[in-house]
């Protein structure tokens, strides 16, 4: 018989989910722009049509013994035009929120995933003038509506990554390639962060209400040398590990709004976290690729001796659960505060993989709860198969399937595996 491996009581379990994913019909932001302009292969359109269907699919997650679910707010729906704020939409999003707590489910509220108005883009986006003062006045409006029924805050989504889509890579919006750009983002996210944990805290303590508990969503990639015996390749290899997984948090645990090693504002606060949101998926391969500053951080090696390295998905990142585990250790040991894992998923066409990845995963991070990290939570991506932005509709990366013809959800096997999971609150050796 095997062995369970118990997780702490009042373990947060659930999945996850963005508003331009599933919602459909986000016609202010930059994204749907792109999309109009055929910048990439598929549009959004309906998406999962969950603007419409929130109700059915909370309680789809309710059925599968979910009791937290992270969504994101639309922005550019809260605020289409600058300083116009809509009514309609802050209800809906009312809405969304009441329904998930009248279940008995904790909503986590994603302020930011990716999308921005068209009018904040215009302007510059985050690299345009005030742009952390227009994040947080936006943040202000919205807290004030909705925080009395919300605990749990993210401000924004993966802040290296977009910055890495939208300014080094360029094949998000807004499309640049520059490293002056990227470094300026880096700066005005960190600078929105801060302004938005200060008026989150604000607000809460000005109505009395439960104390908040604010954080972002980080993405975290396991890295590794491409030779294990070249010191350049490890150097690469350390360089992308400490400006991807590091340094954004590195700032925030200061108190500090930085550059590297640039002071740009500082707040009344011994930190601007509360906990670490932790995104995780894979691990990749780096090799060393010159000195310059465009290529100190190595590239990613994608030679065909690293496929056998483990088994992949369906877009080919690699299945590596000890990488979640060196994570969650390394988070734990360098900043002492709670982990909510906020994304861990996969996409794959043969669930069985899915029940397989869920398990894995859950099982490192039993063994870093064992080992002295304090994790709260486990949120899957995602809880329905939906729009992977550039990726389109091909990838599935859902708990329930999504048929977008008719927008038919189906269970699949994986998701009622998971809720056995929640409701035993254990996984298996």
């Amino acid at each position: 018989m095997k062995e369970l491996l118990h997780f702490p009581t009042n373990f947060l379990w659930g999945a996850a989910t963005s508003s331009h994913q599933v919602e459909g019909g986000n016609i202010y932001n930059d994204w749907w722009e792109w999309e109009r302009k055929g910048r990439f292969k598929e549009a959004s359109g309906r998406a999962c049509n969950q603007y419409e269907l929130f109700r059915n699919d909370f309680k789809l997650a309710k059925s599968l013994n979910h009791n937290a679910h992270r969504f994101s707010l639309e922005w550019s729906r809260i605020e289409p035009e600058k300083g116009s704020f809509d009514k309609v939409a802050i209800n809906h999003y009312r809405d969304v929120i009441r329904s998930l707590r009248a279940l008995g489910i904790r909503p986590i509220v994603t302020l930011n995933h990716f999308t921005l108005p068209v009018w904040f883009q215009k302007e510059g986006g985050w690299i345009g003038q005030g742009s952390d003062r227009i994040f947080a006045e936006y943040t202000d409006k919205v807290v004030r509506e909705l925080g009395e029924d919300v605990q749990y805050w993210l401000t924004v989504n993966e802040p290296v990554g977009n910055i890495h889509g939208a300014y080094i890579d360029g094949a998000w919006p807004p499309g640049r390639r520059s490293l002056k750009d990227a470094s300026r983002a880096f700066i005005a996210i960190l600078r929105s962060h801060c302004r938005a944990y200060k008026v989150i805290h604000d607000t809460y303590r000005a109505n009395n209400w439960p104390e908040p508990k604010v954080s972002l969503a980080k993405f975290s990639l396991a890295y590794s040398p491409c030779r294990n015996n070249s010191k350049l390749d490890l150097l690469s290899a350390r360089i992308r590990h400490h400006y991807v997984n590091r340094l954004f948090i590195d700032a925030l645990m200061k108190g500090w709004c930085v550059a590297p090693g640039i002071p740009i504002t500082r707040l009344p606060l011994k930190r601007s976290l509360d906990f670490i949101g932790l995104n995780y998926y894979t691990r990749d391969f780096i090799h060393f690729s010159g000195f310059s500053k465009e290529r100190i951080f190595g590239e990613v090696c994608s030679q065909a001796h690293h496929m056998d390295s483990g088994k992949r998905n369906f877009m080919k990142w690699e299945i590596y659960p000890e990488g979640l585990y060196s994570m969650l250790m390394e988070y734990h040991q360098r900043y002492g505060l709670p982990i909510l894992i906020t994304e861990n998923g996969i996409c794959t066409n043969d669930d069985f993989d899915r029940i397989d990845f869920i398990k894995l995963h859950l099982r490192q991070i039993h063994r870093a709860i064992k080992d002295g990290a304090d994790i709260i939570g486990y949120l899957h991506w995602s809880l329905l198969d939906n729009f992977e932005w550039s990726h389109g509709y091909a990838p599935r990366f859902g708990l329930i399937e999504v048929d977008y013809n008719n927008q038919r959800r189906t269970i699949k096997p994986s998701a009622r595996i998971y809720a056995e999971i929640i409701k035993s609150n254990a996984v298996d050796t």
